[in-house]
């Protein structure tokens, strides 16, 4: 089996554009979570999220590439870059061996809510000619590949909130078995809309004042939104061409709960950890910081504590383990992309994130969740946990390099 490493990362969300900015905000455990800002908005119960402002398409495409682009696709398109200028590359050094895969839960949601308010409520018979083009879940991979000539494997992944750790998974996975020799994965989100928040309210699992992961008065979660991209490539590779590996991806697990349908399940993600650790052949006690899948809502964070220490034992008491989303928000499809970013922090810089708004302990969430501050620390291994509805489980081990 091939090592595969990570040689350019690309990140947009609530806190920052670009991977530099996003690690300080991160370090300074700064907060992207405001009042939301969108047709509506008062209709809506929750009205709070972290929310990109200030982003400004037509400083990055064309005008009319534009209509062909829906946020996700924007902000895919926005991190890919950032990745591929980092990785030293302007296309796939061999299109046919190159390709993309993105995680995303909605795709073109803001699209699909755009065409659904223009026909039900101000009564018009047609839509954008580009609508399924912009909406299909698909575009964001298919515009990376467009612009960067990859022309391998190439698709979208849809396991909701743990779909970007699958597509980095898949496309390791890939590159490691000699599939491919590189690709471009991650995730993008775009779902901060009057109806992707107002179905979200329905589930009633939706904080209204703030994420507070793993602190005895959490209340729900917070959505966000944006996307993290990363290229991939075998190390030989690499460091043939001159490239620097930022981190080393050593395993990957993912499994299915295969019994409720938003409840997780301990013995399921206590399986997913356990094999990705058995996959890189890493030891607990190796793996300085575990990004948590940390929603702040009750269930997942005692649940996820519980199957930590379960596969942890006495170890679980030396790690830290923090969850960033009281941050940049639960971008859902994009998250565990946008959370690679703090794994790298933690690799690269020595610099663990921070679990911020912790206000007081919870006993079932008994672990070093790293309150409020972020801390120094060697690490020389993580773990990024994502555990998502439909009880699809993904968990990525890196190592540092």
């Amino acid at each position: 089996m091939r090592r595969v490493v990570i040689t350019g990362a690309g990140t947009i969300n609530a806190l920052a554009e670009g991977v530099g900015a996003t690690k300080t905000a991160l370090a300074e455990g700064r907060s992207g979570i405001g009042v939301l800002q969108f047709p509506d908005v008062e209709r809506l119960n929750v009205r709070i999220g972290a929310q990109i402002h200030g982003f400004a398409p037509q400083d990055h495409f064309d005008t009319g590439k534009l209509a062909l682009y829906d946020a996700f696709t924007q902000y895919a398109l926005v991190a890919g870059t950032e990745a591929m200028a980092q990785a030293g590359l302007e296309c796939a050094p061999d299109p046919a061996r190159w390709g993309c895969i993105i995680g995303t839960a909605g795709g073109g949601h803001g699209t699909a809510n755009d065409a659904y308010r223009a026909v039900y409520a101000q009564g018009k018979n047609r839509v954008h000619p580009l609508t399924v083009p912009k909406l299909m879940a698909n575009a964001a991979p298919a515009h990376l590949a467009i612009r960067f000539h990859l022309q391998g494997p190439g698709f979208a992944v849809a396991t909701a909130c743990a779909s970007s750790n699958h597509a980095i998974g898949l496309a390791y996975q890939m590159v490691r078995s000699g599939m491919v020799d590189g690709m471009l994965a991650g995730g993008a989100e775009a779902m901060l809309n009057f109806g992707g928040l107002k179905a979200w309210e329905g589930l009633r699992v939706m904080s209204p004042d703030g994420c507070r992961p793993f602190s005895v008065d959490r209340n729900g979660m917070v959505q966000g939104e944006g996307a993290g991209v990363f290229v991939l490539e075998t190390l030989d590779a690499a460091l043939a061409r001159g490239a620097t590996p930022l981190a080393e991806i050593a395993g990957f697990a993912m499994n299915c709960d295969a019994s409720d349908i938003v409840m997780p399940d301990q013995a399921s993600a206590a399986r997913a950890i356990a094999g990705a650790l058995n996959d890189a052949r890493m030891a607990p006690e190796e793996v300085g910081y575990i990004n948590a899948h940390g929603t702040g809502t009750a269930a997942n964070d005692r649940i996820e504590t519980a199957a930590i220490r379960q596969v942890f034992g006495g170890a679980a008491d030396l790690v830290a383990v923090s969850s960033t989303k009281a941050m940049h928000g639960h971008c859902i499809g994009a998250t565990g992309a946008v959370e690679l970013v703090a794994c790298l922090m933690a690799l690269q810089d020595g610099v663990i994130a921070p679990t911020i708004n912790y206000s007081a302990p919870d006993p079932d969430c008994d672990l070093d969740v790293v309150p409020n501050e972020a801390r120094r620390a060697h690490v020389g291994a993580v773990l990024s946990n994502a555990f998502a509805f439909g009880g699809f489980n993904a968990v990525l081990a890196l190592r540092a390099i």
